[in-house]
């Protein structure tokens, strides 16, 4: 698959001294969706920024659909749709006509049987006439994406597009962005939701500091990092973990009615079974087993605590 989006050596620092990214280097492939995951003040936002031409970079290039977003930008720009964070509208206007001048801004000819489909697919085509600051946010949200998507763009960004929706305007929005990477559409989103991340990505990227910690392909990245965790509900509650246990480092849960034990899927020795054995011979009975995988968000917040630590 092609790469759609090459960024090399991306830098920008303020005059303040304050260095928002550090010589980020990154490609996005045609067809694919990203997410970009980081704690407020990673460098997310203003990654998308350079991205889209919104602010220039200090150091490094990037490509957009084979041009330079400097020197080639108006062939970048129009390749790229952006949902900003913030809700940008003209609060009097009619939800049509703000998403057909979006498209007349690219230089796009008129055409209402392509907006239309626009306006349906996101469920807007009943509020056409009206004006935006009658709409609710999740609406609003809604608009902001047709607006993005007015020009046709080869590539859309969403900074944090479901922050202040509630969770059936999130689910249907997680329906239209696998929709559009159907059509072709590179989708790259910002996200606090990790769940987001999870039911939607091919590819995470983890971003900290201005430095882009990791870039893996979702599935890879659980099976490298994730863990497993094994509770054992006991017959009968301890009081404390017994010092015969110590080795395995288990933690007791649930008012001494669990013990929880974190292992390495890929280990060559998990320790399950010798724990079991043990408890066996300490008499320690129990009634049930339960083994849950690590979370993406359990694997996002050990590695900035790693690099806090480092």
């Amino acid at each position: 698959m092609a790469a759609i989006i090459t960024v090399e050596g991306l830098t920008k620092s303020y005059a303040s001294g304050f260095q928002a990214l550090k010589g980020v280097d990154l490609t996005i492939e045609e067809g694919e969706i990203f997410a970009l995951l980081g704690p407020n003040g990673a460098g997310k936002t203003t990654m998308i920024s350079i991205i889209c031409g919104n602010v220039r970079p200090t150091g490094g290039t990037v490509t957009v659909a084979g041009h330079d977003i400097v020197n080639g930008y108006r062939g970048a720009r129009s390749a790229i749709g952006l949902v900003p964070q913030e809700l940008q509208t003209d609060a009097f206007e009619r939800v049509i006509d703000t998403v057909r001048f979006s498209r007349g801004l690219f230089g796009k000819p008129r055409d209402d049987a392509y907006i239309e489909r626009v306006l349906r697919d996101l469920s807007l085509w009943d509020k056409r006439n009206s004006k935006i600051l009658e709409l609710s946010g999740g609406m609003k949200r809604r608009v902001m994406i047709a607006k993005a998507l007015s020009h046709e763009p080869r590539v859309l960004f969403l900074d944090e597009p479901t922050a202040g929706v509630d969770v059936e305007l999130r689910r249907d929005m997680w329906k239209l962005i696998g929709e559009l990477r159907e059509t072709g559409v590179t989708i790259i989103l910002t996200t606090h939701y990790i769940e987001e991340a999870e039911e939607m990505a091919d590819r995470v990227g983890v971003i900290n500091r201005g430095e882009l910690m990791l870039v893996e392909e979702k599935t890879t990245l659980m099976r490298k990092l994730g863990k497993k965790t094994l509770t054992v509900a006991l017959a009968e509650p301890l009081a404390a973990v017994p010092p015969e246990l110590a080795e395995w480092d288990v933690a007791l849960k649930a008012d001494g009615n669990e013990i929880e034990y974190v292992f390495d899927t890929h280990a060559e020795r998990t320790g399950v079974s010798s724990l079991l054995r043990r408890l066996g011979d300490l008499g320690i009975g129990y009634k049930d087993l339960n083994t849950q995988q690590s979370s993406l968000e359990d694997i996002f917040v050990s590695l900035v605590h790693q690099e806090k630590a480092a």
